[in-house]
């Protein structure tokens, strides 16, 4: 039976609760929903990265990219990514930002974003991703 591993990159805050950033197992990888905060500061709440929809989208992607690297794996292993938008109105900028993010990517992900009204106030995407090694 293949080990089941939990990923917290470094620059993650331990989750408050019993989930992981991201699950490993096999040559799979799961990457949990992440949002726009800054790297973790000791003794500090999550930041959001600023209160527009690119600062957070990037910061959320550079997100879900630490996840990524601290479990083996690059955005070319990504072949589902579910992005969450909290305003139908943020849809055409969310694709000029995630377009202009993945101009070099060979092979793009399957992806589906749908609106979420969920998140925690001031935060304006989520994004989520499974990819598969080797």
């Amino acid at each position: 039976m293949t080990e089941k591993t939990a990923i917290t990159p470094p620059t993650h805050t331990t989750p408050p609760a019993k989930f992981s950033h991201g699950v490993k197992k096999g040559n799979i990888l799961q990457v949990a929903g992440q949002v726009g905060f800054l790297p973790a500061t000791d003794g500090k709440p999550p930041t959001p990265a600023g209160d527009t929809l690119r600062a957070q989208t990037l910061q959320t992607l550079a997100n879900v990219a630490a996840v990524l690297e601290e479990g083996g794996a690059t955005w070319e292993d990504v072949i589902m990514m579910r992005i969450y938008l909290t305003d139908t109105a943020h849809f055409a900028e969310f694709n000029e930002i995630y377009d202009a993010y993945f101009a070099d990517l060979k092979s793009v992900p399957a992806a589906r974003t749908t609106v979420y009204v969920g998140l925690p106030a001031g935060l304006l995407v989520e994004i989520d991703a499974l990819a598969v090694l080797g």
